[in-house]
């Protein structure tokens, strides 16, 4: 799922690969380093010295900058850098081609991949230590005069297609009875839906946070909370075939995902840090990134039986809607990287 500020969004469709991260983070700003995962140091394993794994980053969990703080990939033996990305689709289509090895994504990518063929699979949850909390809504303009979902009917939404906040729209209004007959969906980028919401040109977005947030903060208003039933508060890690189907990679890509996971560890134990990390790679004010930082703590588990549910339900329903032409099954793009019962809330970070 993607996550970011409308003066980022502005340079949608641009890949900007960031630095190497190994022993990048300085001595002012960075946290005593994390350990690596046990015997993962590069002594452990000299044949994965000639790796480079580049992580696709939407630029809205902070993961890239938590890098730098906590200093988690200095022990690797092997190099990494980030890959940023606007939204989610593209994302995917990234693992698939192998122009990147490891991503966070939204519910609706993986989905949308699938119906496309791409060569990826999902390897991990990126599971919301608070699912009460929505990291992405339906809102409307200051003044709007619609109350309702149902008063959605005959309306403009704006909704990144194939993104999760498409997912979010098409089972929001479905929940109260109405089909994509009855509403117009416009799809646009994050930043063409900023400038159409607040042009009026749309009469509502469906869109995540820190968009949501602020947009809320200038006097915008929540139509539906992005919640179950109508929609998930985890996001899905997904990796190329291409490396997962090499045993050596396999495993050295297992080690970066258990890095990943001890950053978001870490995170939660410090906020303040998490929230700077926030700021700095959303492009917003630290009181905007505090405002939000509770949906974007995370534990790092396996996939499991309700996540694959929840997923294939979603998947028949895009499906039975006509915004995929292809049945998938989401068990057959399931491949999970991490050991069963691995979480990564119950790592110890010191």
């Amino acid at each position: 799922m993607s996550r970011r500020p409308s003066r980022i969004v502005a340079a949608v469709g641009l890949l900007a690969l960031g630095s190497t991260l190994v022993a990048c983070a300085s001595t002012s700003e960075a946290a005593a380093p994390l350990s690596g995962p046990s015997g993962s140091g590069a002594d452990s394993h000299p044949e994965w010295k000639k790796y480079t794994f580049t992580i696709g980053d939407n630029g809205g969990d902070g993961s890239q900058e938590l890098a730098k703080i906590t200093g988690v990939f200095e022990n690797a033996p092997y190099k990494v850098k980030f890959a940023r990305f606007t939204y989610g689709p593209p994302l995917v289509q990234a693992a698939a081609s192998g122009d990147i090895d490891l991503g966070s994504v939204g519910d609706v990518p993986p989905i949308t991949g699938a119906a496309k063929e791409y060569g990826f699979k999902i390897v991990a949850v990126n599971r919301s230590l608070r699912p009460d909390q929505a990291l992405e809504n339906i809102i409307v303009p200051k003044g709007s005069q619609l109350k309702t979902l149902k008063d959605l009917k005959g309306k403009r939404i704006a909704v990144p297609q194939g993104s999760s906040a498409h997912g979010l729209a098409l089972n929001a209004i479905k929940s109260v009875g109405l089909g994509l007959k009855d509403v117009k969906l416009v799809f646009l980028d994050p930043a063409a839906g900023a400038t159409a919401f607040n042009t009026g040109k749309v009469d509502a977005w469906s869109i995540w946070n820190p968009q949501s947030a602020i947009a809320v903060k200038n006097g915008a208003r929540i139509l539906a909370k992005g919640l179950p039933p109508i929609d998930q508060t985890s996001s899905y890690y997904v990796a190329t075939d291409k490396s997962l189907k090499d045993p050596t990679k396999r495993a050295a890509l297992t080690d970066v995902l258990k890095r990943l996971s001890r950053e978001f560890a870490w995170a939660v134990e410090h906020p303040g840090k998490h929230a700077q990390a926030l700021s700095r790679e959303q492009g917003i004010p630290l009181a905007d990134a505090k405002a939000t930082l509770a949906a974007f703590q995370f534990r790092v588990t396996p996939v499991g039986k309700p996540d694959i549910e929840a997923e294939q339900k979603l998947a028949d329903s895009f499906r039975e809607a006509g915004q995929i032409t292809k049945k998938v099954d989401v068990s057959s793009i399931t491949d999970n990287l991490l050991p069963a019962g691995y979480d990564s809330s119950k790592l110890s970070v010191g």
